[in-house]
């Protein structure tokens, strides 16, 4: 299953780097996305030569719509945001 970065989990002053909302293909519900919790998620780069692969683990729901919260092991940098991850 796949799914898109929507943002980076932040406060009003602050954002965290590590923790990232991913919205799933497929996903338009609460009760849809809590099936999803604990499952391992894998953002690979998707230019330039090095192939980088950070991976990351579904906490909990996110919201009403179907988004998740994911803690990656190492900061996701700005450009992923709106790339594609895979839910493993």
């Amino acid at each position: 299953m796949n799914g898109a970065i929507v943002n980076f989990r932040r406060s009003r002053h602050s954002q965290k780097f590590t923790h990232l909302i991913i919205k799933p293909e497929g996903v338009s519900a609460k009760d849809k996305a809590e099936a999803l919790v604990g499952k391992d998620v894998t953002w690979k780069n998707p230019k330039g030569k090095n192939k980088i692969e950070i991976k990351g683990k579904i906490a909990s729901v996110h919201g009403n719509k179907g988004c998740v919260r994911v803690i990656f092991e190492k900061g996701l940098p700005g450009q992923a945001l709106g790339t594609k991850v895979q839910i493993l």
